[in-house]
């Protein structure tokens, strides 16, 4: 019978049938952060158990910790400090990875899994993290969880779980020059809903996934969650094959060659049947801007904010009134017209090497597009009445071992006046971390979420586009297309 890459994955992991649609499923990875990891280990010693496979295990310090240089476990956050110490001491009796404050390997966990090898395709992957499904852009099977589901993954390498229906989403058509994966995920969210994908482990294929470089993949499955979707995955193909070779956790030479013939085997079979399929044409598609609170309050670049009262249902009509109220916009407004007063790069959707080249030359390849486009200012990010907050977030050992192209080191960066370039944290700007005493009043950011009050500062209404029409809005005193600079 024909099989879907999430059958065959969840077939290979298969270690009993609970009944009723629940699977007894094996945990290949385990991923930590400080804001849980500290309950989950802690729990686990109080009942006396140990971490099975401690080698299988990673931490990070990424969700509480502050972005400022010479951080150090003091955070802005209250009471985080205690959550960075003993997310260390527990991390450290337990026997597990630790990437801590001060390692060069330290990043956003779903940065850091993919770029180490520790997330690899056919794997499955749990973080108790809801953006965990980012991983799936390798081709992993991979979840967010509790802590208490962390405790038991921790002590017994499985998971009880209940199969989810399946979807296909077909992604068909070329991607015009300066539009990206992250342009890809909002308009589905837009056309569909943020509520489109609930109950879904959802496969994203097609043309235009196909066409797009791994960490392109990763921001189209990170944001899968804000679809409403259970996973999303892109079945692993050579580009992921090289870009898993060399990592330091990945498996090398002969084994490396066995894992690669496994994963050549995951594509869904031709008739495999999915429970709901959808087709997005992209070839028409501009960068995507949000208006509003939500995900699926989007639009083009070039569009206008939509008036509520054209909205039949009440519940619908209500939630764009306050989001317009929120966001300070008015109904007819041109989105490439509304005053901006920074743009921020980072988060776990948007906040990796290629991201830090598209900064630097917005419309180049990094993120997604295709072509080299035009560049701002010669490769230099012009700032003209806009600071440009750039938290990109990145690995110094990844920019010092992975760089190319000039980007060798990040002290090589031609960083522009008013710029500045923070520590990773996993939620830019948590609680003020940023250390901006007079937050902007308007700031598009490409991180995944748009809800009142998860903008990187309180108060300041942002918009999640890609980082392309973010450092073209660098140039411009409004919200730009790399396309149109």
């Amino acid at each position: 019978m024909a099989r879907s890459i999430i059958d065959k994955l969840w077939d290979d992991h298969l270690v009993a049938d609970l009944g009723e649609g629940t699977s007894l499923l094996y945990i290949d990875r385990v991923f930590l952060h400080e804001r849980t990891g500290s309950v989950a280990l802690k729990e686990l010693a109080a009942a006396n158990r140990r971490v099975r496979n401690p080698e299988q295990v990673f931490c990070t310090m990424d969700h509480i910790v502050d972005t400022l240089p010479g951080r150090s476990d003091s955070t802005r956050m209250p009471g985080g400090t205690s959550f960075i110490t003993q997310t260390r001491e527990a991390a450290h009796a337990a026997g597990i990875t630790l990437f801590d404050i001060g390692s060069s390997d330290q990043g956003i966990v779903h940065v850091v899994s993919p770029e180490q090898g520790i997330a690899l395709p056919g794997v499955t992957l749990v973080c108790p993290d809801s953006h965990t499904c980012t991983l799936g852009g390798i081709g992993a099977l991979a979840w967010g969880i509790g802590s208490t589901e962390a405790e038991h993954a921790l002590a017994t390498k499985t998971l009880a779980v209940r199969k989810p229906r399946s979807m296909r989403i077909d992604f068909q058509g070329r991607l015009a020059a300066g539009v990206t994966a992250k342009d890809m995920i909002l308009a589905l969210i837009g056309a569909h809903s943020a509520s489109g994908g609930v109950g879904y482990a959802i496969e994203f294929a097609g043309e235009a996934v196909r066409a797009l470089p791994v960490e392109a993949r990763l921001t189209l499955c990170n944001m899968g969650v804000e679809f409403g979707a259970w996973t999303v995955i892109i079945a692993p193909d050579q580009a992921v094959f090289d870009y898993v070779r060399g990592r330091p956790y990945a498996p090398r030479d002969q084994v490396l060659e066995q894992a690669i013939a496994y994963w050549r085997t995951l594509p869904s079979d031709p008739g495999a049947v999915f429970d709901r399929e959808i087709t997005l044409d992209c070839s028409t598609l501009a960068p995507q801007v949000t208006w509003g609170t939500s995900p699926q309050h989007e639009t083009g670049i070039d569009g206008t904010v939509p008036d509520p009262a054209g909205e039949p249902d009440t519940n619908r009509r209500q939630a764009m009134e306050r989001a317009l109220a929120y966001m300070a916009l008015q109904p007819g407004t041109r989105l490439d017209q509304v005053p901006i007063q920074a743009a921020f790069i980072g988060s776990c959707t948007n906040s990796r090497l290629s991201d830090l080249r598209a900064r630097l030359h917005p419309g180049q390849a990094g993120g997604g597009t295709r072509g080299p486009g035009p560049r701002v200012s010669r490769g230099r990010v012009r700032v003209a009445r806009v600071r440009l907050l750039d938290v990109l977030l990145r690995r110094r050992r990844e920019l010092r071992l992975r760089g190319t192209r000039g980007l060798q080191h990040q002290s090589q960066l031609r960083e522009p006046p008013g710029a500045t370039h923070p520590h990773p944290p996993g939620e830019p700007g948590h609680r003020g971390r940023l250390g901006h005493r007079r937050p902007p009043r308007r700031c598009p950011r490409p991180g995944a979420l748009n809800a009142a009050g998860r903008p990187t500062w309180k108060n300041s209404p942002a918009s999640p586009p890609s980082p392309h029409p973010c450092c073209a809005s660098t140039s411009t005193p409004t919200p730009s297309s790399p396309a149109a600079r």
